[in-house]
């Protein structure tokens, strides 16, 4: 049983539960970025993508869950997150979402599932539109498929704990530590400005997908989660009650047993 961290007290002090010895690591070529990756145990694949401004650390409360499902865990620190470098062009999703491409290519990795926090769940569900025969279902947990999805932002003391715990991260982690400011910049560039599916994009998808959503998300409108599992067909709205856009940190048991759901019905793990 994962003790609760509602207000990510602990994660700021300690971030997430550290992630085991790794089967497999390295670093990704391609297109200007070095792309770090890590996989964990055998089985049907699940590529785990983590928010926006964090790193495939983040997940320490879920990775566990997926190995013992009996599934490979690759998890991959997006574009200048985490140990990944990135060049001068603006953040895009689109591009965030080749790179993965190029991670399953190296790992010789044909088709996963995905699981995605925030941006990752974006990344996986613009790979479920573009490529559709690599991806074989999305845990979308968190994130907004237009602008209309998003609510104005606030700050409260979770999300500044949050932002505390990204930049000490950035510093331990990054080729370039001393850029923080300009990083956080030009992630909020791109969230302020991407993405834009159309629901005829997101009817095309036809993969299993959850859509799920916190009782108390800070960032993303419930209505639009809504939307989201009414527009891509077969779609399930799971809402995780008690939590916020944290609720991998917060309550893992919570967030877990959705994921886990949503991943065996895409890799027919039993």
């Amino acid at each position: 049983m994962h003790p609760h961290d509602d207000e990510l007290a602990r994660f700021e002090a300690q971030g997430a539960p550290g992630l085991p010895s790794a089967a497999g690591q390295g670093h990704v070529e391609h297109d200007g970025a070095r792309i770090w990756y890590t996989t964990y145990g055998a089985g049907p694949p699940v590529v785990m993508l983590h928010g926006g401004l964090g790193h495939s650390g983040n997940w320490g409360n879920q990775l566990p869950a997926v190995i013992g499902a009996g599934c490979r865990a690759i998890l991959v620190d997006s574009r200048g997150h985490g140990r990944s470098t990135r060049d001068e062009r603006p953040f895009t999703y689109e591009l965030m979402a080749s790179d993965v491409l190029a991670v399953m290519d190296a790992v010789d990795v044909d088709k996963a599932a995905f699981v995605g926090w925030s941006d990752g769940a974006c990344i996986a569900m613009i790979l479920a539109m573009q490529a559709p025969e690599r991806v074989s279902g999305v845990f979308f947990f968190g994130c907004n498929m237009d602008p209309s999805g998003t609510k104005e932002f606030r700050s409260t003391p979770v999300i500044d704990r949050c932002f505390a715990r990204h930049a000490k991260d950035y510093v331990g982690l990054s080729a370039t530590p001393g850029g923080f400011a300009d990083f956080v910049d030009a992630v909020t560039r791109m969230q302020r400005t991407e993405p834009n599916s159309t629901a005829h994009d997101l009817a095309q998808i036809r993969v299993p997908v959850t859509i799920a959503h916190s009782e108390h998300d800070e960032f993303i409108r419930r209505d639009h989660a809504e939307y989201l599992a009414r527009t891509i067909p077969g779609a399930d709205l799971s809402i995780l009650p008690g939590v916020s856009h944290f609720a991998p940190l917060q309550r893992p048991e919570v967030f877990n047993v959705e994921m886990l759901s949503l991943v065996r019905r895409a890799t027919a793990v039993t």
